[in-house]
């Protein structure tokens, strides 16, 4: 047999001595094939070096064995940690992955989702921001199952997989409320349902704590770090000597730049962050922040992901996964 050739099915059956069939229960995992029998098609496999055909695999169990991932930057850290954990569950069921960068923009979201649908892919993992009501209502529209990692639907129509953001947000702004009679909340878009519930949390523990609260208070911004540093002088400015910050490179912005405008922090200025990414550790002082299970929020969402391509039955739409406060540097003790 030539090097060059490609090796097939019928190659490894002659070889073996064995019907196509018989390999084919070898290569699926069928548990009916005897030992001895097995050793030796999977032995011809491996001198062989044959590799099955996916795609004719795919055509046969009317499945692409391949999932969807729509996520607005490659090089975020709080999304790549998701992935690990979507792409460690998606190995265990024999799935490979396809992810495709959106940069948030709803209409890049809307291609690539269409895009995926055209390859078959067995489900679609989104993530993003927010889902605006165009890519809401292509979703809804699809044969291929959804599911929101690291986000909610505030209508429950599509599954997720989250944290309760809103309580996480009265514990992390309940620590900083102990200390300063005056807290920033600086996030992103308020038209994103899970900055919602961080809202309202926020407004929940400054009540609760008998601070006062004025929309003054809440910077809307991009997630960058640029973007943080650039808010030393507003949030200085409004007399803040705390904030809680839901994103962390936002969050690394912002205490370098009180930190270049001769404030101290913890001692000066209090800051607690929202994802725990190692960017959080990364800073001198190190960032408190809510810990949400990232890599957990990806392994849950492909497990779950898995359920709905197989139609089972699932309890609820949206999981809610528990989360814990790290208490670092920035922080007084």
């Amino acid at each position: 047999m030539e090097e060059n050739n490609t090796i097939t099915i019928y190659d490894v059956a002659r070889v073996a001595g064995v019907s196509m069939a018989t390999v084919s229960r070898v290569v699926n995992g069928v548990a009916n094939v005897k030992e001895t029998t097995r050793k030796r098609v999977l032995n011809v496999i491996e001198e062989l070096d044959y590799r099955p055909n996916a795609i004719a695999r795919g055509l046969a169990s009317k499945r692409s064995t391949t999932i969807g991932i729509v996520l607005p930057s490659f090089t975020h850290s709080y999304y790549s940690r998701i992935i690990i954990g979507i792409d460690d569950v998606a190995r265990m069921y024999n799935y490979n992955i396809l992810i495709a960068n959106s940069d948030g923009d709803p209409d890049k979201e809307m291609a690539l989702i269409d895009d995926f649908a055209a390859k078959q892919v067995d489900g679609i993992i989104f993530m993003g921001d927010t889902m605006a009501d165009s890519v809401r209502q292509r979703i809804s529209r699809l044969r291929t199952p959804v599911i929101l990692a690291g986000m909610i639907d505030p209508e429950e129509q599509v599954p997720a997989v989250t944290i309760d953001h809103r309580q996480a947000t009265v514990e992390a702004v309940g620590i900083l409320a102990k200390n300063h009679e005056k807290l920033a909340l600086i996030t992103g878009p308020l038209v994103n349902a899970i900055n919602t519930e961080r809202f309202d949390g926020f407004k929940e523990a400054l009540e609760a704590n008998h601070r006062a609260f004025s929309e003054l208070q809440v910077i809307e911004t991009k997630y960058s770090y640029k973007a943080g540093m650039k808010l030393v002088d507003r949030v200085l400015a409004m007399g803040a000597t705390a904030a809680y910050v839901t994103d962390d490179e936002v969050a690394a912005g912002l205490l370098n730049g009180l930190l270049d405008s001769g404030v101290k922090v913890p001692e000066d200025f209090e800051i607690i962050t929202s994802n725990n990414t190692i960017v959080t550790n990364y800073t001198r002082p190190n960032l408190t922040s809510i810990d949400q299970p990232l890599y957990d929020v990806g392994a849950v969402s492909m497990r779950f992901l898995t359920k709905l391509i197989n139609k089972e039955e699932i309890d609820e739409k949206t999981a809610i996964l528990p989360y814990r406060m790290a208490i670092k540097q920035s922080t007084r003790q």
